[in-house]
């Protein structure tokens, strides 16, 4: 047979690649890089969280021993810590206007019995604003008080 009468077709090329639907690699890169942010968010929270907890637990302490502080000094101080650690804890807009019974109700919220409401720390929206620290004041009981709410948000993670 002669070559020049053979029915030869060209040859045909595949259609090219297209943009979509992208190939394995690019799905499981997009799905490293969703996990990689939510575990960093994750772990800047944690951190964040672990560091505000341990600096209150540390900064309670030292107002616990600090002599030169007289009682209501303290006790003023150890309403501001508390304040500040809860802020740090949660968001800024959810507790900063909190004052008076529904402060102390945010402050139960991690405590079974109410301590803050129906105890010892309801003393802490009335002192600061005495002139002197009333008799039956036990400083030492609100310090434990607060010792356990701080353990109570160690647990308690959002």
């Amino acid at each position: 047979m002669n070559p020049q009468t053979l029915p030869l077709r060209d040859i045909h090329l595949p259609e090219p690649i297209g943009l979509w639907p992208p190939a394995l690699g690019w799905w499981l890169t997009a799905l490293g890089i969703v996990i990689l942010l939510v575990s960093m968010v994750w772990l800047i929270r944690r951190l964040t969280r672990k560091t505000a907890l341990k600096s209150a637990r540390r900064l309670l302490a030292e107002l616990k021993q600090d002599p030169s502080l007289d009682p209501a000094e303290k006790v003023s101080r150890l309403s501001v810590l508390l304040r500040r650690v809860t802020i740090s804890l949660a968001s800024r807009e959810q507790i900063a206007g909190l004052t008076g019974q529904a402060w102390l109700d945010h402050l139960d919220a991690s405590l079974p019995d109410k301590p803050f409401s129906n105890g010892i720390g309801r003393q802490l929206i009335e002192i600061p604003y005495r002139n002197e620290l009333p008799p039956d004041t036990d400083v030492l009981a609100l310090f434990e008080l607060c010792e356990r709410w701080l353990k109570a948000q160690k647990r308690n993670k959002p």
